[in-house]
């Protein structure tokens, strides 16, 4: 068969072949861009010298966090980040917030990544900052966008080169500086922080605190790309971690400490935006702070990109749930490219961007709005993380699982902290992050409610064989399904089942159960890849099965088993379940354990023969009696 050549340029996910150097690249091409603009953002702000305490007190958090993620992402090996967990911690409704968080924060990562990036252009080509380097930076996004809609995404091992050279301009720098410092010097360097403005008191160290978490914006990048990371998942997201906190252990409190302390006039219009090139140029000459710009500005221009891309396949993962106009979803026919989500994802970072252009410092003002998606959406990630280790707890209370839950709170304890001293020290941030959520919750509500008069969208529990804590039985405990429903994958056979299943249940729970079709395609990097929300067959039965159920059962759930999975695992889920009445389109009961059956009823449904089977107990020797 002839692929066309449009789809044959898109970059491809082909299964989980990702290690933790390529991961890291990912990650770091993400993270490691703060250290470009946060010392300077952090100095500008009031916070000169002191810069460096804040980010050594934040990057103790930072690897508490990390160490979550890299969890969060062998937990949701289809990706989503913050909209995955948290709708599987607690509904569908949380992960609609979790996303309208990350978006914040993809919006400003995309704005200030950009200008930052343009601005240590200019270092080496200085026309391109054209003063102030908003016209610049207005270019740069709509090439991205543009670029975006073409269909050319970048490649993971370009990931890996820019992050390489990036990173190793960064280690260059701390080298040479040490170097030229001597130990005498790098500990009067460290002792300058002592002195100065601001005074230490609470109020500065909690608000430096909140502040100083814009120092590790792009931490949750790890598990976006969960579906793309090597087996096992879980060796390889805390290996990724691992060399993600080397880097930045290594980077950043030294290099925002000498940015803050050694540049001449770091809070000065023309500086706060060069420092690292500066701080390069001043110990080592020319050369390393043309390779520190450039470098640098590859890196930035990358991670805004980045966050064009992860933020419109969230707009796309939150149409599929129901929350987003279908529209959004829409593809041209020239490049199969998103182009909607895509100018939703890059509008607002332009008008921000044009806005900061009045301000005197650009970057200060972009910084100050950062707060409010970052660390909302670190702080749903933790407790939806904390929620899912409790329920684990009340199977296994092994100490160390509650030292580990225990610390985890903590983690979200101090992250809680962040965000509560930012609400209140950055209420422009505040008053963005807030205004941007109501209007995503009143759109994605509204939306969801629309939908739900006409065809209702149905959240299915997914059966995830590998997690214990994710398994049909933990997920119904308590709540047994007197009627389980296997609905077919024909339209008239699913049909008839819902309404012999029904008939069956007499207002009895049921439990709606359908297997997906064969496992899709390749996906794209940065795609949240659950099956579900691409298995529109199965979004049609179940809004079938919840149309006619919901006049007549009160207690209804629905059960996604995946096309990847093996046939038998609708057995599995059957064993987990203990139904006491199975409905089944004849032909299909084969898939069921062996059973021991009180009785079988053959009913004719619209010219549709169902089966009722009647059990009582799982026997593991023998087979179905089943006729």
């Amino acid at each position: 068969m002839h692929t066309p050549a449009a789809q044959r340029r898109r970059v491809k996910v082909h299964g989980a072949s990702l290690g933790p150097l390529l991961c890291w690249s990912i990650v770091f091409a993400d993270i490691g861009t703060s250290i470009y603009y946060v010392p300077g953002i952090l100095s500008a702000s009031g916070y000169n010298k002191r810069a460096a305490i804040f980010v050594l007190m934040t990057l103790v958090v930072f690897v508490l966090l990390a160490l979550k993620y890299a969890e969060v992402t062998w937990r949701n090996p289809e990706g989503g980040g913050v909209v995955s967990i948290a709708s599987r911690a607690h509904h569908p409704f949380a992960g609609l917030v979790g996303g309208l968080f990350i978006i914040v924060d993809y919006y400003l990562t995309a704005a200030i990544s950009a200008f930052s990036g343009i601005a240590y252009l200019a270092v080496v080509v200085p026309s391109v900052g054209w003063g102030n380097a908003v016209p610049g930076t207005l270019i740069a996004l709509a090439a991205l966008a543009a670029l975006n809609i073409y269909g050319i995404h970048e490649s993971a091992i370009v990931s890996l080169a820019a992050a390489t050279a990036a990173a190793a301009a960064q280690l260059a720098v701390v080298a040479v500086v040490a170097m030229h410092l001597g130990p005498e010097g790098i500990l009067a360097s460290i002792k300058s922080v002592g002195s100065g403005p601001p005074p230490l008191t609470p109020l500065v160290l909690l608000t430096g605190f909140g502040a100083a978490f814009l120092a590790f914006s792009g931490l949750e990048s790890v598990a976006q790309i969960a579906p793309a990371m090597r087996s096992p998942r879980r060796t390889t997201a805390y290996r990724t971690m691992a060399l993600v906190i080397l880097t930045m252990t290594l980077t950043s409190p030294l290099l925002t400490l000498w940015q803050t302390t050694l540049v001449p006039d770091p809070n000065s219009p023309a500086n706060v935006n060069q420092l690292l090139s500066l701080l390069a140029g001043l110990y080592s000459g020319q050369t390393l702070a043309y390779v520190v710009a450039v470098t640098g500005s590859i890196l930035l221009i990358f991670a805004s990109n980045t966050a064009i891309i992860g933020g419109y396949h969230v707009f796309l993962a939150l149409t599929r749930m129901g929350f987003l106009p279908r529209v959004i979803e829409v593809r041209n026919v020239a490049r199969r490219t998103p182009h909607i989500a895509i100018m939703v994802a890059v509008g607002p970072p332009v008008v921000l961007v044009y806005i900061a252009g009045r301000s005197p410092v650009a970057a200060v003002f972009l910084g100050d709005l950062y707060a409010f998606g970052l660390l909302g959406s670190f702080i749903l990630t933790n407790v939806s993380l904390d929620v899912i280790r409790w329920r684990e707890l009340r199977t296994d209370g092994a100490l160390r699982r509650r030292l580990v839950f225990a610390v985890g709170v903590l983690t979200t304890g101090l992250t809680l902290i962040g965000w509560s001293v930012n609400l209140v020290a950055k209420p422009y941030a505040t008053l963005f992050g807030g205004v941007l959520t109501l209007i995503g919750l009143v759109v994605g509500l509204s939306t969801y409610n629309r939908g739900r008069q006409r065809r209702p969208a149905v959240f299915p529990v997914p059966y995830r064989p590998t997690l214990a804590v994710e398994s049909i039985a933990s997920q119904f405990r308590g709540r047994p399904a007197d009627v389980l429903v296997i609905l077919p994958r024909d339209q008239n056979a699913a049909d008839a089942v819902i309404e012999e299943s029904i008939q069956a249940a007499r207002g009895r729970p049921i439990v709606f159960l359908y297997r997906g079709q064969s496992p899709p395609g390749p996906t794209e990097l940065w795609e949240v890849s659950d099956p579900y929300l691409k298995d529109y067959v199965a979004q049609d039965a179940f809004t079938r099965a919840e149309m006619r159920a919901r006049e007549h059962v009160a207690d209804r759930r629905y059960v996604y088993v995946p096309g990847s999975l093996p046939r038998d695992a609708i057995g599995r889920v059957w064993t987990d379940l203990r139904p006491h009445e199975t409905v089944v389109a004849q032909g299909e009961q084969d898939a069921l354990p062996p059973v021991s059956l009180e009785r079988v009823r053959h009913r004719v449904q619209a010219g549709v023969p169902v089966l009722h089977l009647v059990s009582s107990r799982v026997r593991h020797n023998g087979t179905a009696a089943v006729g």
